[in-house]
């Protein structure tokens, strides 16, 4: 996978073309079907959709959630996504698109954003997280093509758009070059603590977050910052958001939803160890070009969610060859690593070979065991009796899934967590190599690392050494550290 250039872009408003309202949630108003697939009329703009995709109305449904993994045209602006389920992994990912104007679109800060017109070829730009946004200044209208392995079918949809009424004369759209994330000040979001969390599928508003400080028990919030298996799209997530909630005193997990140990062209894991390593090492510096993007301070925890799996012989391998990787990156690059993981496998296979590599290791270890009992023992994690793995303030348990909580009168649907997540030791820092010139998109570069033929062979630090593509510089501060089939459920919550 080609990473992407994270970029924080200012999005200002031009002129819009009158709107063409649809009916529904998923209305059929504006809207006809043919042999070709279903067209629709959006803001002076007719596109043609594939005839089995889904056309939500977000401005008549506000609390639709943006689903990445079914086929789907949202229109409109993002309202709460109330409806968001338990789902936070998604096998495979599908193609969806979402349009909605220019003006008031937020300044996204989790995946990359490039000008383009509708009927023309537009860049050919690919995301970590399987996302683009297309600011398309000439309709006033900005698009977000979401895609399973490429994003070619979705940007033909945009390419042969037409506009029904004669275009504004196009406005500055101060999208900045691919490539360049902003400079600014940081933000802490990550101090020791001690105490209950939640993670629900994307990052709620700032009302919910306000809420749910005042009158929750919880005290740390995980929110998806991005992934190639991410399931909800996150329009509320950008580094005003993430600033905002460090300073009203959230502990935030920022999670990333990388390849997972089941077979899918889109979101799966290699069973290679070898090239899941490589996996682990393009994955961290994804995670870390997003953390950077959203002002997340050097030393903030990232934390790999790895879904579970039950043949354990296939995939304890490449799963401990990829979270060592990603691990050892992630130390590269000025970030420290975490993994969430089941206690039934990823917990176990981490255990297992945790005397061969522990500078490899997680820094922090964040298992799934929803037996309702909110600390960190070693049976909570389904770690050996009385070890001394991942002890002095570096683990994490989710106790509980999938279910509804209302605080202030404000639901959601969450896991639960308990944390016992204490200060890091620095380590010595590692600059990273000077940017490179990005390579023709869609064109996938893997790392030159060497070959681990079992996890027993991990090494300690990584033979590998990728340059970051953006212009920035982190320092490390950060220690050692299928389903067989597709999930309904998200299967490391079990």
């Amino acid at each position: 996978m080609l990473p992407s250039h994270m970029m924080l872009s200012c999005l200002l408003g031009a002129a819009l073309l009158a709107p063409v309202p649809l009916g529904a949630a998923e209305s059929h108003t504006g809207t006809s079907v043919g042999a070709d697939g279903r067209t629709v009329d959006y803001r002076g703009l007719r596109l043609t959709v594939p005839a089995d995709w889904r056309v939500v109305d977000l401005d008549r449904h506000p609390g639709a959630c943006l689903r990445l993994d079914v086929p789907t045209l949202y229109l409109g602006h993002a309202g709460a996504q109330g409806e968001c389920g338990a789902a936070r992994a998604a096998a495979p990912r599908a193609d969806t698109l979402h349009l909605e104007p220019l003006d008031g679109a937020p300044p996204r800060a989790d995946i990359p954003t490039v000008g383009g017109e509708e009927g023309d070829p537009l860049p050919k730009v690919r995301g970590d997280s399987n996302e683009i946004r297309y600011a398309l200044r000439r309709a006033g209208v900005m698009a977000t093509v979401s895609y399973g392995s490429t994003p070619e079918a979705v940007r033909s949809v945009l390419t042969r758009a037409r506009a029904l009424t004669p275009p504004a004369a196009p406005g500055p759209v101060p999208v900045d070059p691919v490539g360049v994330i902003g400079g600014g000040s940081r933000t802490t979001v990550q101090t020791p603590f001690t105490g209950e969390g939640f993670d629900a599928c994307t990052a709620p508003t700032q009302r919910t977050m306000d809420a749910w400080r005042a009158d929750s028990p919880f005290g740390a919030v995980g929110v998806y910052i991005g992934g190639r298996a991410r399931a909800c799209a996150q329009p509320q997530l950008t580094a005003g958001w993430v600033s905002r909630q460090a300073g009203a005193g959230w502990h935030l997990m920022p999670i990333w939803v990388g390849p997972q140990p089941w077979n899918s062209s889109s979101t799966g894991l290699s069973t290679d160890p070898s090239e899941a390593d490589e996996q682990g090492r393009a994955e961290a510096e994804g995670a870390a070009h997003a953390a950077a993007a959203l002002g997340m301070a050097e030393g903030t925890v990232l934390y790999n969610d790895l879904e579970n799996y039950t043949d354990r012989a296939t995939w304890d391998a490449p799963v401990v060859a990829y979270l060592t990787a990603w691990t050892v990156r992630l130390h590269e690059l000025g970030y420290g690593a975490a993994a969430y993981v089941s206690a039934s496998s990823g917990a176990k296979a981490l255990s297992a070979h945790y005397a061969q590599a522990p500078e490899a290791m997680p820094d922090v270890l964040w298992v799934a065991r929803w037996n309702g009992s909110a600390s960190v023992t070693d049976a909570d994690l389904g770690l050996p009796a009385g070890t001394g793995q991942w002890t002095g303030g570096r683990r994490a348990h989710q106790f509980r899934g999938d279910h509804d909580a209302t605080y202030g009168d404000v639901t959601l649907n969450i896991d639960r967590s308990w944390l016992d997540v204490g200060a890091l030791t620095p380590a010595k820092a590692q600059a990273p190599k000077a940017p490179k010139p990005s390579k023709a998109p869609g064109k996938t570069k893997k790392a030159p690392a060497k070959s681990r033929k079992a996890p027993a062979k991990i090494p300690a630090t990584s033979p590998a050494k990728l340059p970051l593509k953006l212009p920035v510089e982190l320092p490390v501060k950060a220690p050692a550290g299928s389903p067989a089939a597709a999930p309904a459920k998200n299967p490391a919550r079990v």
